[in-house]
């Protein structure tokens, strides 16, 4: 559940950070090349080494339970605040979601509408933490190994394939 539960909290920090840029209107500045593909091939990078990393951790059997070779919480953090700051389609997200946002709450929106839909958001997002956690956690002790094998060899394709497309779009 800790491990889990962190890689969410990390991410849901940087799922914040873009929310914070989108709904202030820099977006944008996304669409510049300068930026944009820096911060692609970064989240190419890291979703190429998480994929790498996933089939490694499927391929050889641990000796020790998962449970005590679970990494460090501060580590898991990191890694789901990398994954979502190191993913440029955020900002394009919240850009547009601000517009979607503005269009519902009226020509009246101001910074406190906003603030009241960004806690109502972070708010459903964390209690869903709490629930994507628990059932990684039940499914992992309710799985046989070569099972939980299978999850994390499939997992680990399915991140190199998200970078492979990733990289596709830097070249359209």
């Amino acid at each position: 559940f800790g491990p889990a539960f962190a890689v969410q909290a990390g991410s849901l920090a940087g799922d914040a950070v873009w929310a914070l840029l989108g709904l202030a209107g820099v977006g944008a500045l996304f669409t510049v090349p300068v930026l944009r593909v820096p911060l692609t091939v970064g989240g190419c990078l890291l979703l190429a080494w998480l994929g790498l990393t996933g089939l490694r951790d499927a391929l050889s059997p641990k000796a020790a339970p998962a449970s005590t070779n679970a990494p460090p919480a501060r580590s898991a953090l990191a890694v789901g605040a990398a994954m979502s700051l190191g993913n440029p389609w955020n900002v394009v997200y919240w850009s547009g979601a601000a517009g979607a946002v503005g269009a519902v709450l009226g020509e009246d929106a101001g910074p406190a509408s906003l603030a009241v839909f960004f806690a109502g958001f972070m708010t459903s997002s964390l209690a869903w933490c709490f629930v994507a956690a628990g059932l990684i956690a039940l499914l992992r002790r309710a799985l046989p190994p070569a099972a939980v094998r299978v999850l994390e060899a499939a997992c680990g394709l399915a991140l190199l394939v998200f970078a492979a497309l990733l990289a596709a779009r830097l070249f359209p």
